[in-house]
């Protein structure tokens, strides 16, 4: 049996000031913490997490890393003192280790919407976790901040990733031919979004999301 859902809160004053452990079953979303830096810098040179994600436009620039500097120390350290934007690092429960992050940003609190991005590196792949990790972000935004609307962004060269989202709620809003050159060619870019009203919770109650994982958005 389903747990009963708690209504959605009033967003009035949406708080990401607070930055929660959100406890899986095969993931722990919780703060950044001193040595994670590190560990993101061997995640985020992982070639395919720099070429899924969009952050280089060629194959030989997703093989050259991302170097573990002062900067990255610094972004990573200074994350728990944002106040618009959530920042959480993706803990496999099985092995302790930092395998990843979900990020909620370009927060409207008009709106009351946000934009969710998330990573997985090497060693959390293939079991479910990234999967996980979107459904306890979106479930946290909707039903603890009272998002009403969570956007985001998947390149049409990352299909696993797409599937991820679907299995959890997000549908297609529209797609943007060109949006991404990578080795020269052409890359559409999916823009996704789940609205308060539709979310059916996470795992969805047609038991539909399973181990698929995303490399990153």
């Amino acid at each position: 049996m389903r747990p009963r859902r708690e209504p959605i809160p009033d967003a009035v004053g949406l708080d990401l000031r607070t930055k929660p452990t959100i406890s899986g079953t095969l993931v722990t979303l919780r703060p950044f913490r001193e040595g994670d830096a590190e560990v993101m810098a061997e995640i985020l040179s992982d070639p395919e997490v720099r070429a899924l994600t969009g952050s280089v436009a060629t194959t030989v620039e997703a093989h050259a890393g991302q170097p573990w500097d002062e900067l990255l120390v610094e972004w990573y350290a200074t994350r728990s003192d944002q106040p618009d934007r959530l920042d959480l690092a993706v803990e496999d429960v099985a092995s302790g280790r930092l395998v990843g992050e979900v990020v909620l940003n370009e927060l409207d609190r008009q709106d009351r919407s946000c934009n969710l991005r998330v990573l997985v590196g090497p060693a959390g792949r293939g079991r479910g976790l990234g999967t996980e990790a979107v459904g306890l972000a979106t479930g946290y935004g909707i039903e603890r901040l009272g998002l009403r609307r969570i956007t985001l962004e998947v390149f049409a060269h990352n299909p696993r990733a797409r599937r991820v989202y679907e299995r959890v709620g997000y549908a297609v809003t529209r797609l943007r031919p060109g949006a991404l050159v990578f080795d020269g060619a052409a890359v559409t870019a999916v823009d996704m979004a789940v609205e308060a009203e539709r979310w059916q919770g996470f795992p969805p109650p047609d038991g539909s999301a399973g181990p698929v994982d995303a490399s990153g958005t």
